[in-house]
Order: C-alpha cells, then sequence, then structure tokens
C-alpha cells in the first residue's frame, strides 16, 4: 500500500512518497530499522516545495468566531498552522482573493445555520501549487498554477480538493472575476433568462464584479442593454462594455426614464440589488418578462439580511403580465459550472471578455494588499465605490518554480 509521508524540515515542508517502485520493499524505498526512517527522497519536489517558495510552518487567515452581518465584528485574523495537503488535495499559495457581498452573509450564518463558529471565511481565490497528495500528483504538480471555488479562501494557504481546482495560464486576478462573479452571470442568463436577439435586458448594479458580466452576455446575445450605476465614470465604463443605456441613478430620475424611454416594460431584468429597486424592476416588466434574482445587496448588513419588499400585489403583477421571477444560488447549478468557466476563459483569451478588475487602488487607504486589507476591500465594496470585481493581493509573486 502506497504511503505518502510529510517531513518538515526547519521552515521547510517536504514529502516523501512510497509506493511500486521496482525493486525494493512494498514501502518503496521506505525502510524500517527499529522503528527509525530512511526516507527517498527522490521524488519530494513532486508534492512539496522545498526549493520554491520555502513554506513557513505558520500562516495567516480569516475566521468567523461570532456570527454577524457586520464582516469586521464576525471575523478576525488569526495564527495556524499551515495545513497539511490529503491524498486528493492541493495546497495552494494564495496570491489574490476575491470578495463578494455574500461574504457577509456567510459571515453572519445565513447559508447553512447548522455550522457554528468558528469556521474559515472566503469562497475564492487564485494562486500556485504549494504541495499535493499522491492521487493529486497524476494531473498537478509544484508549480502550477489553479484557482478555485470553496470555503477557506481568506487565508495565505489554503488546502483545496484536487477536483474543485481549476488549472488556468498564469496568476492573472482577472481568471478569478470568473468563478463566482462571471459564472453566476453566464449561468443565469443562459439557464434562467431564456435571451433573445433584439430583447430588453435591464441590470442593476451593472458596473459591479458580476454585472459587467451580465452587461456583455446580454450583449453577446443581440439584446439592448439598460446599466444603472452609481456615478458618471461607473456609466462611461459601462458605454465601453457596449451598454445601450448607462444609467447614473445618483443624478438621473431611474422610475421616470424607465417609463419614458422603454414603455413597452423590460423583457429580462438581471437583479442584485432588492428593496426599492427590485420594486421598480417588477413594475417595470413587459408581457413574459423574466426577472433573475441573484441578490439583494441592500439589505445584507441588516440584521434580517433581507431589505423591505412591498409585494402584496405581486401575484397580480406577474399574471398580468405573463412574468416570472425566477432565484439564481450559484451551488444550484454546478453542474453547469465547468463548462460555464471553459467557455468564459475561452472568451477571456480571444479578447471577447472584459474581466475589469479594482484593485482598491482609488481607496482611501490604497491598495488591497495583504490578508488584512480583506476588511477594507469588504467596506469598499458596500459603499459602492469599485468599478469591476474587487480583489486582495494576498501575496507577491513567488520565486519561479522548477518543474520536474
Amino acid at each position: 500500500m502506497s504511503s505518502l509521508l510529510w517531513v518538515r524540515v526547519g521552515r521547510r515542508a517536504v514529502s516523501a512518497i512510497g509506493g511500486g517502485r521496482r525493486g525494493t520493499d512494498a514501502l518503496s524505498g521506505v525502510h524500517t530499522f527499529a522503528r527509525r526512517f530512511i526516507i527517498d527522497m527522490s521524488y519530494s519536489a513532486h508534492f512539496m516545495d522545498f526549493k520554491g517558495s520555502s513554506i513557513p510552518s505558520s500562516m495567516k487567515k480569516l475566521v468567523v468566531t461570532k456570527l454577524s452581518p457586520n464582516f469586521r465584528e464576525a471575523v478576525s485574523v488569526q495564527t495556524a498552522a499551515v495545513p497539511t495537503p490529503g491524498d486528493t488535495d492541493l495546497l495552494v499559495r494564495n496570491r489574490f482573493v476575491g470578495i463578494n457581498a455574500s461574504d457577509i452573509n456567510y459571515s453572519a450564518g445565513r447559508y447553512d445555520p447548522s455550522v457554528k463558529p468558528p469556521f474559515d471565511a472566503g469562497f475564492e481565490g487564485i494562486g500556485e501549487v504549494v504541495g499535493l497528495g499522491l492521487s493529486s500528483s497524476s494531473r498537478y504538480t509544484v508549480g502550477d498554477t489553479v484557482a478555485y471555488f470553496g470555503s477557506g479562501a481568506f487565508a495565505e494557504y489554503t488546502v483545496v480538493p484536487a477536483k474543485e481546482c481549476v488549472p488556468v495560464p498564469t496568476v492573472k486576478p482577472e481568471f478569478l472575476t470568473l468563478l463566482v462573479s462571471g459564472a453566476t452571470a453566464y449561468i443565469a442568463m443562459k439557464r434562467l433568462g431564456d435571451l433573445a436577439k433584439g430583447e430588453t435586458v435591464l441590470v442593476t448594479a451593472a458596473a459591479g464584479g458580476t454585472g459587467q458580466f451580465a452587461v456583455q452576455f446580454a450583449k453577446q446575445a443581440g439584446c439592448h442593454v439598460i446599466g444603472t450605476c452609481s456615478s458618471n465614470e461607473k456609466a462611461g465604463f459601462l458605454k465601453s462594455l457596449g451598454c445601450d443605456r448607462p444609467i447614473n441613478y445618483t443624478s438621473e430620475d431611474l422610475a421616470k426614464m424607465m417609463r419614458k424611454e422603454y414603455p413597452q416594460g423590460i423583457d429580462v431584468v438581471y437583479e442584485s440589488v432588492g428593496g426599492s429597486i427590485l420594486e421598480l424592476a417588477v413594475n417595470s416588466l413587459a408581457n413574459k418578462g423574466r426577472l433573475i434574482v441573484i441578490g439583494f445587496i441592500s439589505g445584507y448588513q441588516t440584521a434580517s439580511g433581507i431589505p423591505p419588499f412591498r409585494g402584496g400585489t405581486l401575484p397580480v403583477k406577474l399574471l398580468q403580465k405573463s412574468a416570472s421571477i425566477r432565484g439564481f444560488f450559484l451551488p444550484h447549478f454546478l453542474s453547469d459550472y465547468r463548462e460555464a468557466l471553459s467557455s468564459m476563459m475561452q472568451m477571456f483569451a480571444e479578447g471577447k471578455l472584459v474581466c475589469e478588475v479594482d484593485y482598491g487602488d482609488l481607496a482611501q487607504e490604497g491598495r488591497f494588499v495583504g490578508l488584512e486589507s480583506v476588511f477594507r476591500a469588504v467596506d469598499y465594496m458596500y459603499a459602492g465605490k469599485n468599478l469591476g470585481k474587487v480583489v486582495v493581493e494576498v501575496a507577491p509573486p513567488s520565486v519561479s518554480y522548477s518543474k520536474l
């Protein structure tokens, strides 16, 4: 039977593997003499990066210690041992992590009430493989670059099942934008939007992490696109994406504009704000209109997490227009995930998809660098200041790897 032995040498972690080499015993070169191990290191570079990034014995990570929609109150920076990957896992040194509106829903315990603190925070990361288990070595090796969508991303190192990782050509944060924000827009528009050429589509929070993709996918489908945003700079960005009618709701009356310019109504709405914007979207639907609810960020920071919504006459409004409201939660559509990522990565490689990243360069304290910057990044996004997907640079680029 194969065995994977992990050895810590000072501040570095290396591994030794045995199993099935010709001319050795069943432990493949690992011989015992009075319970003392002599380890065959010949293949160790495949399994732990003892030459590249000098894996430390400890790391920082963000842990939810108290359930609260106040991210700063719920989450703390902790020091923990760098985890060891299991047989089918990868140990990823995170270079960038993504910020999502749902990070505070997670810290408030809204997704799975049975999970109690402490638990790790963060949904998505991208970085280099610095360690892996034996079974994972059939597909990956130290130095590979991967992105992943899973819990515990807000850490300097994260163990991720190899099957949940996506190989990427380089550690570009643009690939990170696709994991949750891009995939949500791609799958929701494809599976729930039923887009047809010539239809009118409204995207709320259109210059944000996921809105930017909804605008582009609707344009690719031949639709007329309206995009809401909160500044002239964002309106200009939306124009650059091909948005037909950007609207800065801080200087224009959205409801009045909709009634005047789109009296026939909206065929598809990609809605993430909730509250009064959701009410307006319902009232603006065309006959057979489809309203896709991917979130309601305006309520996430409240105790209930749900913004006020006057929906007493909702059944009547939907019936009168043969319209529908469709909810979208990405984990329910994982069967579509691989195809979505593959398609988006190809579009990005061909220059057919813009993946706008906001590093926080215009934030009050500057670019988001280091794990502690996650707190600032969450505040920045909830203040509505971001243009595109908010990302945090966890660590600087490491030295180049030598693959065997």
